[in-house]
């Protein structure tokens, strides 16, 4: 229920609107209501020219309403029956029509809201966060989980009122009518309910697992539409194929089994209704046989207590929706309830100018219990290049990722110009770096979108300076649209060389005051790495910069080179001091001398 409550939180905002709807929810129940007792004057009054017997005392105005009929002629009757049917769907429709579309109004926006809410937090989640989940996962929950809520808000809540409404009328006529037959009906009511409840905590259940075999669908999905090429390269298709076979049958078989429970709901609960329905047929039958009720009102009554099972039906089946959209929620406020772990500080600072210098006091980091970082302790002087080398797996793009505050230091801190960047709000920092890497990240847009992202003010003179820069302009006025060309997911239209230059251009236009370069040119050929690191010169020029090489004949002129070994700095100096050294980086310097020889 908690969870159910914790749902209904996304209708607030519109809770206006809800009363209009429920307004026209309980005008068109009340019509229903008013169009079945027409059955009474029909059947007894204009058919069999009868009076209407009702055994129970009538309200005075009622009584005189009742009396007036019994002495109206049948075929004036009719006439007046006539108009006042048409009349009544007439409004019924127009009260139908916008309770539906208030209610899918407010379907709509509360998953509009829901998806904003999901991925606005996605976006201010920590780096830690994706690690840990699926890109597919992720997607399921904005997409698949959050369907499932607007069932539940916009046909579960319509049902939930106005056939909660309906219930409420028809049992009110019922008793109205013969309160002691209408009270033994209703203690069979607990029967028609227990499968509704013992139904809907298996739908729970299964919902919930089903929701987590579709983000494997789309998990696999996303994977293999990203990795299409190393798919192809493995002759994996056959595997990949099988694999997601597998998840989509597992998905088939559970959502069967919620089928299957659903479906049972509607003839079980139809069957013990009809317990009812002869129960009472017999009973009233021989109350209409002794002359104690008419058989208009008879049949109002038995019309009456078989409407409540449509309504009954419904109700169930808003319990299920109701617990697959709580099942979803569930994961829903996973996402929305998870506290970032890089948080900024209250009352942050400003980042102003980058002035002096980037320190590393006693800095420790650790990937759950693995150790990654041991005591680092760093000075980078303004417009200084630090080469990071070291074996892989040492903590070299760990290392640069606490600059910019994608994660923070277990232990020890961070300064720019002696102010500890906890201390300092997120984005001044980080509109002071830019960071190129070896995966080239660019999104399906125009080049020149590409370019201008972090810098979107830009004007298209400035974007161009930048592309010339990264010795990118000529290529690109190459295309057929220039830098209108869209160049696809992740910019797969264009070579990787293309790419880099692009990303560099990118990081021209922002203009940082530090940069990262985490091996931008180690998945390039000569070729290609020859035209890049002429861009990242450009780059580089008057920027304190942060370089993890891979390639170490690229990091010979840098300021300063630091060698990371299981953690820990085991040495520090230029390159020819340390090829002095004789230690671990000379002997990773030569090795690749001798591979490219």
């Amino acid at each position: 229920m908690r969870q159910y409550l914790k749902l209904l939180k996304f209708v607030r905002p519109y809770l206006k609107i809800f009363s209009l709807a429920a307004i026209c929810m309980t005008f068109s129940a009340v019509f229903d209501g008013v169009s079945l007792a027409m059955i009474v004057p029909l059947a007894d009054k204009v058919l069999n020219n009868k009076k209407i017997i009702i055994p129970t005392k009538l309200p005075a105005f009622l009584a005189d309403f009742v009396d007036k009929i019994n002495n109206t002629e049948p075929s004036v009757l009719l006439y007046y029956m006539a108009i006042s049917i048409l009349g009544l769907f007439f409004f019924k429709g127009i009260f139908n029509f916008f309770q539906g579309y208030l209610m899918s109004d407010i379907g709509q926006k509360v998953v509009r809201d829901i998806r904003s809410k999901l991925y606005h937090k996605l976006q201010f989640l920590s780096l830690d966060y994706f690690t840990h989940k699926r890109g597919g996962e992720m997607i399921s929950r904005v997409t698949n989980d959050v369907n499932l809520v607007e069932n539940a808000v916009s046909y579960g809540s319509t049902d939930l009122v106005y056939q909660g409404l309906q219930v409420i009328i028809f049992t009110s006529l019922t008793f109205f009518i013969h309160f002691k037959l209408a009270l033994v009906s209703f203690v069979l009511l607990p029967l028609i309910s227990f499968p509704i409840v013992k139904v809907g905590r298996a739908l729970r259940k299964l919902s919930k697992r089903s929701q987590e075999k579709m983000a494997d669908i789309n998990s696999s999905l996303y994977e293999t539409i990203i990795g299409t090429r190393i798919v192809k390269a493995f002759n994996m298709e056959d595997y990949e194929i099988k694999k997601f076979d597998r998840a989509n049958h597992d998905y088939y078989r559970i959502r069967m089994k919620s089928i299957k429970r659903l479906q049972i709901l509607s003839p079980a609960t139809e069957f013990l209704g009809s317990i009812a329905g002869i129960f009472v047929l017999f009973w009233g039958g021989k109350e209409v046989i002794a002359g104690k009720l008419s058989f208009g009102v008879f049949g109002l009554f038995l019309g009456s207590l078989l409407s409540l099972i449509r309504p009954f039906k419904k109700l169930s089946q808003v319990n299920s929706l109701n617990q697959q959209a709580v099942a979803a929620s569930e994961r829903i406020y996973e996402v929305l309830e998870t506290d970032p772990s890089v948080k900024e500080a209250p009352g942050a600072i400003e980042l102003k100018d980058f002035k002096n210098r980037v320190v590393f006091e006693d800095v420790c980091f650790s990937y759950a219990d693995q150790e990654v970082l041991k005591s680092i302790n760093l000075e980078v002087k303004k417009g200084q290049m630090l080469a990071v080398v070291g074996p892989s797996g040492t903590g070299k793009s760990t290392l640069v990722d606490l600059i910019p505050r994608f994660y923070d230091p277990k232990r020890g801190r961070i300064l720019f110009d002696d102010t500890d960047i906890r201390s300092l709000s997120l984005k001044s920092l980080r509109e002071h770096i830019a960071i190129v890497t070896q995966e080239t990240i660019l999104f399906n847009d125009t080049i020149r979108a590409n370019i201008a992202y972090g810098s979107v003010q830009a004007s298209n003179e400035k974007i161009e300076e930048a592309a010339i820069h990264a010795h990118a302009h000529e290529f690109i006025k190459g295309l057929s649209s220039g830098y209108d060309t869209i160049i696809g997911d992740r910019g797969m239209k264009l070579s990787g060389g293309e790419r880099q230059r692009i990303a560099i251009a990118r990081a021209l236009l922002k203009n940082p005051s530090v940069l990262i370069l985490d091996e931008a040119t180690s998945q390039l050929d000569t070729q290609a790495e020859r035209i890049v690191q002429t861009a990242l010169d450009e780059l580089i020029r008057g920027r304190t910069v942060f370089v993890i090489a891979h390639r170490l004949s690229t990091v010979k002129g840098a300021s300063r080179i630091v060698v990371l070994d299981r953690g820990e700095i085991t040495e520090d100096g230029t390159h020819s001091e340390l090829i002095q050294r004789g230690g671990l980086y000379k002997r990773l310097y030569e090795m690749q001398e001798l591979s490219r020889k």
